[in-house]
């Protein structure tokens, strides 16, 4: 009886710990940081100013990685079905190798969202990309209103979307 007894305060304890610090974390990037970045199709740099007022969905991932791979369909849905409503998908490269190895998957798979390649302080202002793919919802106001880590289902972004457009 007594080990439950412990065991149940070290579990509440835990837990009380990760739901402050996630807390803390999404406070840390309330505010979508500003950035200029090399655009992978068109070579030339882009301010995050020609995204203000718009809703946004900025994804960071990879060329390697299965699961941001698994995800470009349904970014591709989400951006034909509410470009209209001022919705974006912006994806943020952190490939190693260059934008060559990006802009050929972009070709290859028909991304019709802007990638552009990220620098580390992007990275760094966006609360630091420990993990990819990485998205982060953004309403028309600029503020983040979402995190989520790892690989988010079509229906789950949907939903998310339309609560805020």
């Amino acid at each position: 009886m007594r080990n439950r007894k412990a065991l149940a305060v070290c579990v509440v304890f835990l837990a009380s710990i990760f739901l402050f610090s996630t807390v803390a974390t999404a406070r840390t990037v309330a505010h979508m940081p500003s950035f200029t970045l090399k655009s992978v199709t068109e070579g030339k740099m882009v301010s995050s100013e020609v995204f203000k007022g718009k809703t946004l969905l900025v994804i960071f991932f990879t060329t390697w990685c299965p699961p941001c791979l698994q995800e470009i369909p349904a970014l591709k849905a989400l951006q034909k079905e509410y470009q209209k409503d001022g919705f974006s998908v912006v994806a943020l490269s952190v490939d190693k190798g260059g934008s060559a190895k990006v802009a050929k998957t972009v070709k290859a798979k028909a991304i019709n969202y802007p990638v552009f390649m990220a620098d580390g302080a992007v990275m760094r202002d966006f609360g630091g990309i420990y993990g990819i793919p990485v998205s982060f919802l953004i309403n028309s106001d600029g503020n983040v209103v979402k995190k989520y880590p790892g690989y988010v289902p079509h229906r789950v972004l949907e939903k998310d979307i339309k609560k805020i457009l």
